[in-house]
């Protein structure tokens, strides 16, 4: 995914430290040879039959999700209506259930070939922990994935107009004061750094318009980026319009919530003046196709958006809205619902690889992710191919992932010049025990907030 560089065959890939040192074609084989002669511990993984990529890019998430995924109570709900549903688990969240979510989405995460996750974390009940985010972060540290974990808010509870219930919104000083101390705490600005602080109110109908403004300075004067959820339904767009007698973008627009420091989640609901915004302002938006899906919300003109120059990169979103946290998968869905009503030549696979690699990189201001070459960061996903999903595919090996196959699991994901999955298998985790504990904990969750609602959620 370099600039300008060919697909290469039979070629040879060199990691020192954390960092690409140099690719060699098959041509150069000889001197992959006298390398290896030279120094009989460098460790050498056989690519026999397998096609590599730099890292993919995860844009947008929500980790503490996967414990309320597949749940029959909101199965067949649009988001209002899923969002209500769900809040009412949410509120049983705990450092514990935090902690082992985490865990499952950065999993799941790694064994699909993504080296770097963003999370949009912003549910903070007034009965738990206040330093919830902390313990996804130590989490994602341990799983070894690249970070950039948003320390998320609602402010706008139902008594103000909001959908969120009243306790699992914060005061607005609650919430600035915490961003500050996150930033100060775990921030890494530095090239190649495991870890970046964004900030991220959760939408337009969850948070004051005070809070959206001050938000977006205090990111600016921290130099952090800022994201949010933004047209995923016309429900909202009807919100805003009755609340702000605007359009979401324009009113986003009017609190500072436009520019190349800033991405939105899902934009589906985008008209072509506010494409063309989005593209002069070099405003990002994360592709959620599997979840617009899932909730029937619609499908985004991400076709048009390329075409515009609008920055653009791929998301699984929450694993309550998917239900997977799988970004081949996510990359497959891409590929195939763009097809629909706008033609069977609106995404070609390597607009899908480039918006999973290059084009989050890009929205995230990190150019050392998301391609390899000399001096890119160590971030690889690599498939085997010699398996019947991909018989008969070999023809263009670069893309067998993405029409072949559901939801792929690599043979090795290396991230930072670390190895996190090795045969397909995760390093260090014992995923049959994560599984079991994770049920246990949404089994928790569950029969509590069924005691309290009254409502039948299984």
């Amino acid at each position: 995914m370099a600039d300008d560089a060919p697909d290469m065959a039979h070629a040879h890939l060199l990691v020192e430290g954390n960092r690409v040192a140099r690719i060699f074609t098959a041509a150069e084989t000889a001197e992959v040879d006298a390398l290896q002669a030279q120094d009989p511990d460098l460790r050498v993984v056989d690519g026999r039959w397998c096609v590599v990529y730099p890292g993919f890019i995860n844009m947008h998430h929500h980790l503490y999700q996967t414990l309320t995924r597949n749940i029959p109570h909101i199965q067949n709900a649009k988001l209002f209506d899923w969002l209500i549903g769900l809040y009412e688990i949410w509120r049983e969240l705990s450092e514990t259930a935090i902690d082992t979510s985490t865990r499952i989405g950065c999993g799941e995460l790694l064994l699909s070939g993504c080296t770097t996750t963003t999370d949009h974390f912003y549910v903070f009940p007034q009965k738990a922990s206040a330093h919830l985010l902390d313990v996804e972060i130590r989490a994602a540290r341990e799983m070894g994935i690249r970070f950039h974990p948003t320390r998320g808010s609602m402010s706008r509870g139902r008594s103000a107009g909001g959908l969120p219930p009243d306790d699992l919104v914060q005061h607005a000083d609650t919430i600035l004061a915490d961003c500050e101390r996150v930033i100060d705490t775990y921030h890494d600005p530095e090239p190649f750094s495991m870890c970046r602080l964004i900030l991220a109110p959760c939408s337009p109908f969850s948070v004051t318009t005070e809070l959206l403004a001050e938000t977006a300075e205090l990111a600016r004067a921290r130099g952090v980026h800022c994201h949010t959820h933004l047209c995923e339904t016309l429900d909202e767009e009807a919100f805003c319009l009755e609340m702000h007698g605007c359009r979401p973008l324009a009113y986003m627009e009017q609190v500072g919530w436009i520019g190349p420091d800033v991405w939105f989640a899902h934009g589906i609901y985008f008209n072509d003046d506010e494409i063309r915004l989005l593209a002069e302002s070099k405003t990002g938006i994360a592709h959620c196709p599997s979840s617009n899906m899932r909730l029937g919300s619609g499908i985004a003109p991400i076709p048009q958006m390329l075409a515009a120059g609008v920055p653009v990169g791929l998301a699984v979103d929450g694993s309550a809205s998917n239900d997977a946290s799988n970004i081949g998968r996510e990359m497959q869905m891409a590929l195939l619902v763009h097809r629909v009503g706008t033609g069977v030549d609106a995404m070609p696979p390597r607009h899908v690889l480039h918006m999973a690699t290059r084009g989050g990189a890009a929205i995230l201001g990190q150019p050392e992710i998301g391609q390899l070459r000399p001096g890119a960061a160590a971030d690889i996903a690599m498939f085997r191919l010699d398996r019947l999903d991909y018989a008969g595919a070999m023809s263009d090996p670069a893309s067998a992932i993405l029409f072949c196959g559901s939801g792929p699991r690599t043979e090795m994901t290396m991230v930072n010049g670390e190895i996190r999955v090795w045969q397909g298998q995760l390093i260090d985790v014992d995923e049959p025990d994560l599984f079991h504990k994770a049920n246990q904990l949404t089994d928790q969750m569950i029969a509590a907030t069924e005691q309290k609602t009254g409502i039948r959620y299984r």
